[in-house]
């Protein structure tokens, strides 16, 4: 029998799937309206979409079906109800593309996936938004609606280095050491603006450098503003687009050479699998159920399982000790390195780095994957059901595991189901995505219109919450666990989505401007992606540790760029 394809293959046929599926599906509702030639347009415009019952009767409804058949409004309830509902289309589809994502990269490992597509995905819902934006419609309705493209770029940014930074910060807080360094999982200093913080290490502030480098084509847009210039918009223009592409390509190829965020996500989900497998194996084999009914933990039977790894009762668990508990640990389809895994459990549970798991450690150790496994698997009974369905769900994040730099780690299972079932999802995201992108731009410029509130703020306030929610919990979720190693990830992750906006949606949203000929007047929507890009880049640069007190800093910089634009726009008329 001939071996089965090598996942690897599956990678053309997705990307080109990809590429076919979204222009059509983001540009399927209404046609492209060029400048003249409105009534042929006009004319065509029935093959495209399907004809309502009200158009087919000779009514005016005030407002235009999407697709033919979804509903629209001309009322502010109304619309305000289409907006949730098209944005929770949003979320559930960057949520698909997300966990595609996250199989893809287990099945293929970091480099090429994890470096060129998998970022591109990421920032997919965003830039889909900004392209229906301005892509239909006459040139004065698409001057009118990019404003919700620019709103969508710019709140997407602020928030990300704003209200998420800040939270993780927040939420991933531990006790300085006299160093200003952060200890690893202990939290005893509560609330101290000088005492607690977070720690992240020197290859997040490359990343934060390279977000901070990654506003240059505002820049470059801005020039002709900036010496009041008045010709050279369209050439500037062109010049951002290229260099923002130019960017685009060489962070690609840099996550490409140097996958190191992506790695950090595979050890992440390794030690995920290990701690499920160990929570799963104390209640298997009879030791006592580690969660009540009501999902209260049972400290006592924690206790239990540290004596029977404590095999010489010393009150302490050595790294051999913890290693042939793990080699005992059955781990069904997955050929698992012992030692790796050792490892890492020790990394994770050994606060006080003195080489050795105490019972506190292991106990507040136990107590945070217990945690984990309560959010993972949303269930109403904590039963020995409960953890199983935890390890199935690590074990199929785990399936197909591909570390490339170790020859160790191999998987067999079925990497050509698990290739399938992430070109699905990641079909379905791009589809949901593509198809809500319009009605929801529809939504929040109507929305706009009966409120008579500025489009710029609903989208630069709602939208991204659509678009961000799945990795701001995700995010908040690393954070937690309360590790430089999981901080650094979730940090990295946060500049990383920065500079996909900077340079990826950027040259979308240039490259409208540039074909339709639409006018360049966002200058204080720029000043405000400008100030936080450089203010957070360089507070993140050249540090690694962050006192509490620095997330009222991140905080502050999202109001008080809703009001600079409203100040700027409205009170000193840049727009």
């Amino acid at each position: 029998m001939a071996p089965p394809p090598p996942p690897t293959r599956c990678l053309p046929v997705l990307l080109l799937l990809l590429l076919v599926v979204a222009p059509l599906l983001a540009h399927g509702r209404r046609p492209f309206i060029s400048d003249g030639g409105n009534a042929n347009a006009n004319a065509n415009a029935s093959v495209l979409r399907l004809p309502s019952a009200a158009a087919a009767a000779g009514e005016d409804m005030g407002c235009e079906m999407s697709y033919g058949f979804l509903p629209c409004t001309t009322t502010a309830w109304g619309n305000l109800f289409l907006v949730l509902a098209y944005g929770f289309l949003m979320f559930k589809s960057a949520t698909y593309l997300s966990s595609g994502s996250e199989m893809l990269l287990q099945i293929l490992g970091p480099g090429i996936v994890g470096g060129l597509f998998l970022p591109i995905l990421g920032a997919l819902p965003d830039a889909l938004l900004i392209l229906v934006s301005g892509l239909s419609g006459t040139k004065e309705v698409a001057q009118s609606q990019v404003l919700i493209g620019m709103g969508l770029l710019a709140g997407s940014t602020v928030m990300l280095l704003t209200l998420l930074w800040g939270s993780c910060v927040v939420v991933g807080k531990c006790d300085l050491s006299e160093n200003s360094t952060a200890i690893d999982s202990r939290d005893t200093k509560g609330f101290s603006l000088l005492g607690s913080g977070v720690s992240t290490d020197k290859q997040t502030s490359y990343a934060a450098r390279i977000m901070a480098i990654s506003v240059l084509p505002f820049i470059i847009v801005q020039i002709p503003k900036i010496f009041k210039l008045h010709s050279g918009h369209q050439i500037t223009v062109l010049i951002g687009l290229i260099a923002a592409a130019l960017l685009l390509l060489s962070y690609c190829l840099y996550q490409v050479f140097q996958p190191w965020i992506q790695r950090r996500r595979l050890e992440y989900t390794r030690l995920k699998h290990v701690m499920s497998g160990l929570l799963r194996h104390a209640q298997k084999h009879s030791i006592g159920r580690l969660l009540d009914d009501e999902g209260r933990p049972n400290v006592s039977v924690i206790e239990k399982l540290f004596h029977r790894i404590d095999q010489d009762n010393d009150g302490k668990l050595e790294r051999g000790e913890l290693q042939a508990f793990i080699v005992g640990i059955n781990f069904e389809d997955i050929d698992w390195n012992s030692n790796l895994a050792a490892d890492q459990v020790m990394a994770d549970f050994d606060t006080s780095r003195n080489h050795f798991i105490e019972k506190g450690e292991f106990v507040n150790g136990m107590l945070r994957w217990l945690d984990e496994a309560k959010r993972t698997v949303t269930s109403g009974a904590y039963s020995k059901k409960f953890l199983n369905d935890f390890h199935a769900r690590t074990r199929d994040e785990q399936t197909g595991l591909l570390d490339k730099d170790e020859e160790e780690g191999e998987a067999d299972g079925n990497p050509t189901w698990t290739c399938i079932k992430a070109i699905l999802l990641l079909l379905l995201g791009t589809a949901m995505a593509a198809a809500s992108a319009d009605p929801l731009v529809d939504a929040v410029h109507n929305f706009s219109n009966a409120t008579h509130i500025p489009s710029f703020f609903i989208s630069f306030i709602v939208m991204p919450l659509a678009t961000n929610s799945s990795e701001a919990v995700s995010a908040i979720i690393f954070a937690s666990r309360k590790k430089k190693r999981t901080l650094s990830l979730t940090f990295s992750e946060v500049y990383g989505g920065v500079t996909m906006n900077n340079t990826l949606c950027l040259a979308v949203f240039l490259a409208l401007v540039y074909v339709r000929g639409l006018t360049w007047d966002f200058s204080s929507e720029v000043l405000i992606i400008l100030l936080v890009c450089i203010i957070m880049g360089l507070f993140t640069s050249f540090r690694t540790d962050f006192p509490l007190w620095t997330c009222f800093v991140a905080f502050l910089l999202y109001p008080l760029s809703l009001i600079m634009v409203y100040i700027l726009d409205y009170k000193f008329g840049w727009s």
